[in-house]
């Protein structure tokens, strides 16, 4: 799809490790507020929005989408569409709502996604009683490795050092609390939190010390992963307002920034840490943009190791990538982690410049997105 989509706005929650401020909230209840502060900025009635896409990991069946839909007031005509495909389905839903918007099915949508981790139900099988935390994720077992584990290899295969990724983590933190005013726009305060709650100064003799958390297979310690090098468990939700040029013209909305494309992928199950970077390229080759068209990058990290091996790959220097901190000193909420990246694209681009959100997921999924600050020409 070549059409860019008109962004009229954007919104996130804080973010908060499971069990702190957000832990009492639901999905929609953590994006509820979302919708009506971009309802109130954009002058749009609820019954203007045609759909919602909600990206959701966790919910475990239901339909979340709808379920924020009518927590927001919106009409009870508004389509909703839940989309699982774990830590990308918050992007995946941003494209998939300017799918609709291309093809005429809505006008006006909201998407993002919206995970409350700290409510998620216990899984369990009717055969057994027994509890478990993580599904399948492809059908082979030998092909379907946990994903720290995953990491651990990855890190030992790229001769990535645990004490390169600590390095790695210590600075996402300090850019994320060098930041923290500055992230206060994009940001609707919720149970009295109006920041990101898990940065924090940390030094290095510190996070030397800190335990591991995962060894390669081979049990090399060199490459081990460390507990801060890891993107934590956390709640929160992230929504963008996109609209087709014509509904701009009929509400008299003007557009914040373009969706210019979007990409979803896959790759080999066993190796996910590659398949935002894959996304990353496909996306830039299909609109004809090289590295230097792209002004901010923002990845969700959810491992050290992955950074490091994104960075390379495109040929990134370290002050190009999350410049002002990134999942690992954010936290993981999952099927939200792509929404806030593009949120923090869109938020730190300057007129005319052009921005690319991007994030990996279990089973071998990458997702990207290109926005570009400007308004509708």
């Amino acid at each position: 799809m070549n059409r860019a989509v008109p962004v009229i706005g954007w919104a996130r929650t804080p973010v908060a490790p499971v069990g702190g401020a957000l832990s009492q909230l639901q999905p929609h209840e953590l994006g509820a507020p979302l919708v009506q502060a971009l309802l109130a900025r954009s002058g749009l009635p609820a019954q203007a929005i045609d759909a919602v896409v909600l990206g959701n990991a966790l919910g475990a069946g239901g339909n979340p989408a709808r379920m924020l839909a009518l927590a927001a007031g919106l009409h009870e005509s508004c389509a909703a569409y839940s989309v699982d495909t774990q830590c990308c389905a918050g992007l995946d839903a941003i494209t998939l709502a300017c799918g609709l918007l291309a093809s005429g099915q809505a006008r006006v949508v909201l998407a993002g996604g919206a995970e409350a981790w700290s409510r998620a139900p216990i899984r369990q099988h009717r055969h057994s009683a027994v509890a478990y935390e993580r599904p399948a994720f492809a059908p082979w077992p030998e092909r379907d490795p946990d994903m720290l584990q995953a990491a651990a290899d990855h890190a030992q295969r790229i001769g990535c050092t645990r004490v390169a990724q600590d390095a790695h983590a210590l600075q996402s933190h300090a850019r994320a609390a060098a930041a923290r005013a500055a992230m206060a726009e994009e940001i609707i305060a919720l149970q009295g939190l109006d920041h990101d709650a898990y940065p924090r100064a940390l030094r290095a003799e510190r996070v030397a010390r800190m335990p591991v958390a995962a060894l390669p297979a081979s049990g090399a310690t060199e490459c081990a992963i460390s507990t801060v090098a890891i993107s934590p468990r956390a709640d929160g939700a992230a929504l963008l307002l996109l609209a087709t040029p014509e509904a701009c013209r009929e509400w008299g909305l003007q557009a914040a920034a373009l969706w210019r494309g979007g990409a979803s992928v896959g790759g080999a199950p066993e190796a996910p840490m590659l398949c935002a970077a894959t996304a990353a390229r496909q996306l830039l080759d299909r609109l004809d943009l090289g590295v230097p068209d792209i002004d901010c990058w923002e990845l969700h990290d959810a491992f050290a190791v992955q950074a490091l091996d994104f960075r390379a790959r495109l040929g990134l220097a370290p002050e190009q990538l999350n410049t002002q901190g990134g999942g690992l000193a954010r936290g993981h909420p999952i099927g939200a982690s792509g929404a806030v990246a593009a949120v923090r694209v869109l938020a730190r681009l300057q007129r005319g410049q052009r921005g690319l959100a991007c994030i990996a997921g279990a089973g071998g999924l990458g997702a990207a997105a290109v926005f570009e600050r400007a308004g509708i020409p």
